[in-house]
């Protein structure tokens, strides 16, 4: 889904650590353990042990595992054949592959000329440096 850049920020959580709260990445979130809270990252990435539930927003959202509850993806969502969603899901585009889940409401929006031409409609501030 997305290549890791040396400068992008990013956010790694592993199997077996669990995280509940806000997070949010200012470049890709690869989760292999289990959030519960609010997450917003450019690109979100849940591996198949990942587990994920709240309110998620993201350009790009790629499901090898489970993501559930209230869910806003700007341009593409990926469930793997492995991957189960649940809940509200408000898409861009959507691919599912043989054997991947869908439960919930499906909500799709169009990108607008404005938004396609390079420019997200997502805002993810990096945290204020201490002087």
């Amino acid at each position: 889904m997305t290549e890791l850049i040396a400068n992008e920020c990013a956010v790694f959580l592993g199997e077996g650590v669990t995280f509940s709260g806000s997070m949010v990445a200012p470049g890709l979130a690869s989760i292999n353990g289990k959030v519960n809270g609010e997450v917003t990252a450019i690109d979100l990435q849940i591996g198949p042990t990942g587990h994920v539930s709240g309110r998620i927003e993201a350009r790009m959202i790629d499901v090898h595992g489970v993501l559930a509850e209230t869910i806003v993806c700007h341009e593409h969502i990926l469930i793997h054949s492995c991957g189960k969603v649940s809940g509200q899901l408000d898409y861009d585009h959507i691919e599912i592959e043989r054997g991947g889940e869908f439960k919930g409401k499906l909500v799709q929006h169009v990108m607008t000329p404005s938004e396609s031409d390079g420019v997200l409609p997502i805002r993810v501030q990096s945290p204020k440096e201490d002087n």
